[in-house]
């Protein structure tokens, strides 16, 4: 796998449990790229996390604010600094794996013709009780300052109906050569007896 790069789409993902695998992956030198970042959830209510985000941006430079830290308000850098967290980022080793890793809103043009890859262990649904409260890492950006939401929404129903269009032509494209190869089934078979011989 290595040298491989892995897609992942994130969409119905546990942040934390997602973050931790991708981290031990790249440590191994996989090359990760996360697609659809805006849709990894978050275990507890918006509200919640809302109130966590407050208490952490609080945390900065007393002299020089602009050295940091930083607090990202798009999902795919709150993600990247979550796996970030993760890795030894400060050591040659770290550095390099972080170097294997990509994150993105949405679900860009190279990556949209790619098989994606879903991380089972992260899963929300087989991880979460049904009845706990969460949120999602879009909803979260959205309230803490990220303005593309909307922008990227658009896009999205764009990218799907497309992909859509494109399945429903494969279809037929897959029905018709069936149908042609069972119409020449006799043909060929006739044609495969004198050379069996």
């Amino acid at each position: 796998m290595e040298g491989k790069v892995v897609v992942v789409d994130c969409r119905k993902h546990l942040l934390g449990r997602l973050a931790s695998i991708i981290a031990k992956q790249l440590l191994t030198g996989q090359h990760v790229v996360c697609v659809r970042t805006e849709s990894i959830c978050i275990s507890g209510g918006i509200v919640r996390q809302k109130m966590k985000w407050d208490r952490f941006k609080r945390l900065r430079m007393n002299t020089c604010p602009s050295k940091g830290p930083f607090h990202y308000r798009a999902p795919a850098r709150m993600l990247w600094r979550t796996v970030r967290g993760m890795i030894p980022h400060k050591t040659a080793r770290g550095a390099e794996a972080m170097k294997r890793f990509k994150a993105y809103e949405g679900i860009p043009a190279p990556y949209d013709k790619m098989k994606r890859a879903c991380v089972p262990e992260a899963l929300k649904v087989l991880r979460m009780k049904v009845n706990r409260k969460f949120c999602t890492l879009g909803q979260l950006a959205t309230l803490t300052g990220w303005k593309h939401a909307e922008t990227l929404a658009s896009l999205e129903e764009a990218r799907s109906a497309k992909a859509k269009a494109f399945y429903v032509e494969s279809k037929k494209v897959r029905a018709a050569r069936v149908a042609a190869a069972e119409a020449a089934a006799g043909e060929i078979s006739k044609l495969d007896n004198p050379l069996a011989l």
